[in-house]
């Protein structure tokens, strides 16, 4: 069984993410500080809360910085735990946690915001997350803000809201999405399945 930890920032309801992950069979730990022993297999930064103190939550809270506990681990960020990884937000002040060149950015006013709905994924390349998930697959998205990495070679999928919206990002260790697996039916199972599959590797 693969043991796997969910950061709380103390923003909201992670009942829904830590049910999905016991479901798919991982034993999980709900963790507000770096300082423990890293035991786990993998980190999640869930999708609630805002920029600014998400990250202070994250940056001031523990003696070991978030890099040094992460390692190689795998990590996955949802909605804003991916828009985290980049190096700022239009969100916020603070810096972000720059393990993924880029910012984030408002989406335009001319849309719709919050984008908040089912919308469908254009698969660009292949991904960790995206192992037998077909194109066009629905998924659950909640955000008014979006990533625009430096490179496009990290978006692996994107979502189609009168602009592209990367709605998947892969570097190394860091997988990003911009919707809510834990929201997106059977197609999110998937995804939380191949991450803690990812984990066990």
């Amino acid at each position: 069984m693969v043991s796997v930890a969910i950061f709380d920032y103390g923003a909201g309801n992670i009942f829904s993410l830590k049910n999905s992950l016991e479901k798919a069979g991982a034993t999980v730990d709900v963790i507000t500080n770096f300082d423990e022993p890293n035991n786990y297999s993998g980190l999640l930064l869930p999708g609630v809360g805002n920029f600014d103190p998400a990250i202070n939550s994250i940056r001031n809270y523990s003696k070991t910085e978030f890099k040094d506990y992460v390692g190689d681990m795998p990590v996955l960020g949802i909605c804003l735990g991916m828009e985290m990884f980049f190096e700022n937000s239009e969100e916020g002040q603070e810096k972000g946690l720059n393990v993924i060149d880029g910012k984030v950015i408002v989406l335009p006013p001319s849309l719709k915001v919050p984008h908040m709905g089912w919308n469908d994924l254009e698969i660009k390349r292949p991904g960790k997350i995206l192992e037998g998930v077909d194109d066009g697959s629905w998924v659950y998205f909640v955000h008014s803000y979006r990533v625009k990495p430096s490179s496009d070679n990290v978006i692996t999928a994107v979502s189609d809201y009168g602009i592209k919206i990367p709605a998947v990002v892969e570097q190394d260790n860091f997988i990003g999405t911009q919707f809510h697996p834990e929201k997106s039916s059977s197609v999110g199972k998937i995804m939380i399945k191949n991450f803690l599959d990812v984990c066990k590797k």
